[in-house]
């Protein structure tokens, strides 16, 4: 398993912009598909973006054209850019690894908090 942890949380009006950094332990983050995740209060956690070894990008329908998600492996660290964010974006976000079909680390998360 690999260590993650996030950060960039914080407090953002809506229309407004976020970055999270997902930072990773070990020599081996090139191999590992990576993924944000949310979970806001009362709600189920669900799939925000992922980005495969191979640095292909998926996206939740709910943000396509505003989330960006992004890997350097020379840092070892993901990224997800947020422009026009909506105050249902508000959540914890978490940050998990997968060499296999399941996600098999998670980051402690960071909260996003949207104000409408």
């Amino acid at each position: 398993q690999v260590q993650l942890v996030e950060s960039g949380g914080g407090l953002v009006q809506a229309g407004g912009s976020l970055r999270l950094s997902c930072a990773a332990s070990g020599r081996t983050f090139r191999t590992y598909g990576m993924g944000w995740h949310r979970q806001a209060p009362g709600k189920e956690r669900e799939f925000v973006a992922a980005i495969g070894s191979d640095r292909r990008t998926y996206y939740a329908d709910s943000v396509k054209a505003r989330f960006t998600i992004s890997r350097d492996n020379a840092k070892n660290t993901m990224y997800l850019q947020m422009n026009t964010l909506k105050p249902e974006d508000t959540a914890v976000y978490y940050c998990a690894a997968r060499r296999g079909a399941q996600w098999d680390s998670w980051g402690q998360g960071t909260q996003v908090t949207v104000s409408s």
